[in-house]
């Protein structure tokens, strides 16, 4: 990548990593490129793929066919994301050990894109989001380590919540857009706005973010770095699986709201431009989320992680099981900020108490294996399709009750198991 980040020149010693403090505009181009994948995977999941999934597929496996496709891409992700950042890790390229990746993965995220969008039947439109899967997460896997390379750990709350704060805005903005152009059957026109955001983000971060050569991990052969991705020692690192663990829980709540709530709009609230609302639901939570990431992400540089994490859990069980008992719109929209903000405060806390817990060298591989989290959360999130199903055909609108209790659970047990983990001096 090109020199930009004036601020930043590694120093590095035996034992840790001395780095520069940086500026706040170097913070938000470090992050810019997520608003490019938030565009991709927000509107597709939340608004694109339902859609298309409704013209694909009979109307009582809708759920079924949504939750399947979903689950095996986010599995395919969740395997090959760590290992492509630990290849990223071991990398010796003179353009940088991430840069490279993240310029192939979005030229083809282009590609598969515009292929899924022309599926005709549902094992192309199955095809193609498999290899957007691995396309994405060429780019995303070794992405994730440019904020453990490059940003002081006491900065790492702030990076974490601008991070937060461009990822919501990319998903505020591609959702509403989603909703608005497939409401009106303008397909075409969706996917060029989320290929000139992923454009716009990649020039960005290419000319502004500048990374040194790569030079592998201790010396190292690619390959076999790669073998040993998952090779992770249980014990000196546990309070950092715990973390994972409690990741885990919450992505499968968050994911299931996400990509259920078009369904729930349409059969028991019962709206007539049902896509639009989903869109308009996805944009207040993620509004939600803006309002309270960046105070929440400084806050945690001071008073600590954990704490911040724990209260987020209780505040979305709290908000889904109101979300349970919305009979409006204005309800729906009030409850849906609600896990707005608790999920504002886990995103940019949980991220930045990753970034203190993991090896240094190694940033890309532990980032990846947290998203091993993220991804086998929304994966497992998906398997809720065949039970929104099930429990639907029994009594209406008794599988929406059925899954959002489940969801709720799962932010409590995201809270609880937090207090396996310790906080330590890096995290404050």
């Amino acid at each position: 990548m090109a020199k930009g980040l004036r601020a930043y020149r590694p120093i590095y010693n035996e034992d840790e990593r001395m780095l520069k403090r940086l500026r706040l505009i170097d913070l938000i181009t470090l992050n810019i490129f997520w608003i490019g994948l938030n565009f991709l995977w927000n509107s597709l999941h939340s608004i694109i793929l339902p859609v298309r999934i409704l013209d694909l597929a009979p109307e009582h496996l809708k759920g079924t066919a949504l939750g399947l496709i979903t689950f095996l891409g986010l599995i395919l992700a969740m395997v090959y994301q760590p290992i492509i950042g630990a290849i990223s890790d071991a990398s010796t390229l003179k353009w940088g050990r991430r840069g490279p990746f993240i310029l192939v993965g979005t030229f083809f995220n282009i590609v598969f894109l515009t292929l899924l969008l022309a599926a005709g039947n549902l094992w192309l439109l199955f095809a193609w989001y498999m290899l957007l899967q691995l396309s994405s997460n060429t780019a995303e896997g070794p992405y994730q380590g440019i904020i453990p390379d490059l940003v002081p750990q006491d900065q790492r709350g702030q990076a974490s919540g601008i991070k937060q704060i461009i990822e919501i805005q990319g998903a505020v903005l591609s959702t509403f857009m989603a909703g608005y152009l497939m409401e009106r059957s303008l397909i075409w026109a969706t996917a060029g706005v989320i290929i000139a955001a992923l454009l716009v983000s990649v020039v960005i971060t290419a000319f502004t973010v500048h990374e040194q050569p790569g030079d592998g991990v201790k010396g190292k052969p690619l390959l076999s770095h790669a073998r040993d991705t998952f090779n992770i020692d249980m014990r000196q690192y546990s309070d950092y699986m715990w973390l994972v663990l409690s990741r885990f829980f919450v992505f499968v709540g968050l994911t299931a709201v996400q990509i259920f709530s078009l369904y729930f709009i349409k059969d028991v609230i019962g709206a007539p431009n049902y896509t639009e609302l989903a869109g308009s639901l996805t944009a207040v939570v993620g509004v939600g989320i803006l309002l309270i990431v960046y105070p929440a992400g400084y806050l945690s540089d001071r008073v600590g992680r954990k704490p911040l994490l724990i209260l987020s859990g209780l505040i979305a069980t709290a908000g889904v099981l109101l979300f349970l008992t919305a009979d409006s719109l204005t309800k729906l929209l009030v409850y849906g900020g609600t896990i707005g903000l608790a999920m504002g405060i886990f995103l940019s806390s949980n991220w930045a108490f990753a970034t203190d817990l993991i090896p240094g060298a190694e940033a890309a591989k532990y980032m990846g294996i947290s998203n091993v989290a993220t991804c086998g959360g929304s994966a497992a999130a998906r398997l809720g399709g065949p039970l929104l199903d099930f429990f639907n055909a029994r009594q209406p609108g008794l599988g929406y009750s059925v899954l959002f209790m489940g969801v709720a659970l799962c932010f409590l047990l995201g809270a609880l198991v937090l207090l396996r983990v310790r906080e330590g001096r890096g995290s404050r």
